[in-house]
């Protein structure tokens, strides 16, 4: 057994209370992060700031405040790169989402976004290659993400809840942001036009959206038509997998937000 010094706790501790992540506290000391994780325990439980054992309410069971911005979005980065799962070495569930390292901030935003749904439970980051999986553990998963089920997304019927439904109604742009975020980006096409005998170059913003489910896409598009934003299916090959938005006033209105992604 390896016993760290108390210079080596107090560090560790000092970064834990700054804000930092147990695995980042980890890797910088070369600490097991089970350690740390029982360092950061015993520290918060001396300070009186464990929350108990009490399980986290529910919106859906208990009646609880739901914050219904974050949620719709959250519910787009589900629908888009999200699912829930149950693994055998923990009785809890997990939503996991999937984001690209090559967008920091949307990864921050996802984890404000969980937390802001649910601000009992805890948070995490899972590193893969690539990218991070946003997690957290709730035994209401379910209540709050009805569209869980066996099999692939686009394998089966996706359709919301009323309740859903009414949420993504008050906050369209929440909504759309997340399936943006997830599985949809902002690009710049070009072309060229011969003027007064000059060819010059032209280049125009789009936005797509790309999701092998029928159901999926209609819940954009029903959404997009809500807002005002006019779009068009692109086939690929004979699927029609992706959504545009090309025109003019449609971009501006998207880029008023949504945006690029960062």
């Amino acid at each position: 057994m390896h016993f760290h010094g108390t210079e080596v706790r107090q560090r560790a501790l000092t970064l834990l209370r700054g804000g930092a992540k147990n695995a980042d506290v980890a890797r910088e000391l070369n600490v097991p992060r089970g350690t740390i994780s029982y360092w950061k325990h015993e520290d918060r439980a001396k300070r009186g700031e464990c929350p108990g054992r009490e399980a986290p309410l529910c919106p859906r069971c208990h009646g609880r405040a739901l914050d219904e911005t974050a949620y719709a979005y959250v519910l787009g980065l589900y629908l888009g790169d999200g699912h829930v799962s149950r693994h055998s070495a923990h009785r809890t569930p997990s939503l996991m989402i999937a984001l690209d390292d090559a967008w920091p901030g949307i990864q921050d935003e996802t984890e404000a976004a969980l937390r802001a749904v649910f601000p009992g439970n805890a948070t995490c980051r899972v590193r893969r290659k690539g990218c991070h999986n946003i997690k957290v553990y709730s035994m209401h998963l379910p209540c709050l993400f009805p569209q869980h089920g066996p099999g692939k997304k686009h394998e089966r019927r996706i359709a919301l809840e009323p309740w859903q439904q009414d949420i993504v109604d008050a906050h369209p742009w929440a909504f759309l942001r997340g399936l943006i975020h997830s599985d949809g980006c902002r690009i710049t096409n070009w072309t060229t036009r011969l003027v007064g005998g000059e060819r010059k170059r032209y280049e125009y913003p789009r936005y797509f959206f790309t999701n092998k489910s029928d159901d999926i896409r209609k819940l954009f598009c029903d959404t997009l038509r809500a807002v005002g934003v006019e779009w068009t299916i692109l086939a690929r090959g004979n699927d029609p997998f992706n959504v545009s938005v090309a025109r003019k006033a449609s971009v501006a209105l998207m880029d008023t937000h949504i945006g690029p992604k960062y």
